[in-house]
């Protein structure tokens, strides 16, 4: 069943000013996302991903919970899924992620509204999300990824 929390402070802060400031410091190809984990963790993201994923078939369904401007998903993309979905707060983000993807359904939401039916989602992802959710709200937002999903959460 799905539930509405009404908007935290740090979801507002999220959507203003501090959110399209976080994105523009962040504006990285999906290549430069990749090298930032090899430095950040000594392995890159695309090797996560097929560690991660590699008894996922590549017509699951995934939600990936705050997109930005999507360079996990077109990474997933690149590695041949083709069932991709979004959700971003912050709508400048948004705007940058339908910019730089095709075939994908992207949408404005925050990981406490998930709009989409329960288990919608084979596979549910969220990464550097959750640190920043203060931790009363963590098992809202923590419940609403669990809804969606059907088989699969991925977090980091």
């Amino acid at each position: 069943m799905r539930t509405t929390q009404k908007e935290t402070s740090q979801m507002k802060e999220w959507k203003g000013a501090f959110g399209q400031e976080y994105t523009d410091r962040n504006l990285l190809t999906p290549e430069e996302h990749d090298a930032l984990y090899r430095e950040d963790f000594g392995i890159s993201r695309k090797q996560l991903n097929h560690a991660f994923l590699a008894g996922v078939p590549n017509d699951a369904r995934i939600l990936e919970v705050g997109c930005n401007i999507g360079n996990q998903l077109l990474l997933l993309q690149q590695m041949g899924y083709s069932n991709l979905s979004g959700i971003e707060p912050q709508g400048y983000a948004l705007d940058l992620a339908k910019a730089r993807t095709k075939n994908m359904n992207l949408m404005q939401g925050s990981v406490f509204d998930i709009p989409c039916n329960d288990g919608s989602f084979d596979l549910v992802s969220t990464s550097r999300v959750l640190i920043h959710i203060s931790r009363e709200d963590l098992p809202a937002a923590m419940a609403e990824i669990v809804r969606c999903a059907g088989t699969y959460i991925l977090g980091n």
